[in-house]
């Protein structure tokens, strides 16, 4: 038949690549991100050590959780999207919603 093109087996094309490119480059954004901040947050913890002479304080409780954050939002919904055209796996999509997901 003329006209058609063969379904591609094998590798993913053009598209698919990159696409899986911008998943995997969003993800280590987010991370590094968050390695940044954790470091910045235990040397800030660091300096704020209590004297021994000072009376001791309660320990204040964790922060409040917000929900998502939008940057979560937009990885979910690019996640989705790449999943919905057939880049990535049942499998790929559920591990990569669950790493987002536990931020």
């Amino acid at each position: 038949m003329l006209g058609r093109r063969p379904m591609r087996r094998g590798r993913p094309g053009v598209v698919g690549v990159a696409a899986r490119t911008a998943v995997v480059a969003g993800t280590a954004t987010a991370v590094s991100g968050r390695v940044a901040r954790h470091q910045a947050e235990r040397a800030a913890a660091q300096e704020t050590v209590p004297d021994a002479g000072a009376p001791a304080q309660a320990a204040p409780g964790p922060p409040p959780s917000s929900g998502l954050t939008d940057e979560a939002i937009s990885n979910l919904e690019r996640l989705g999207k790449l999943h919905d055209q057939g880049v990535l796996s049942d499998e790929e999509f559920a591990v990569e919603k669950d790493r987002i997901l536990r931020r």
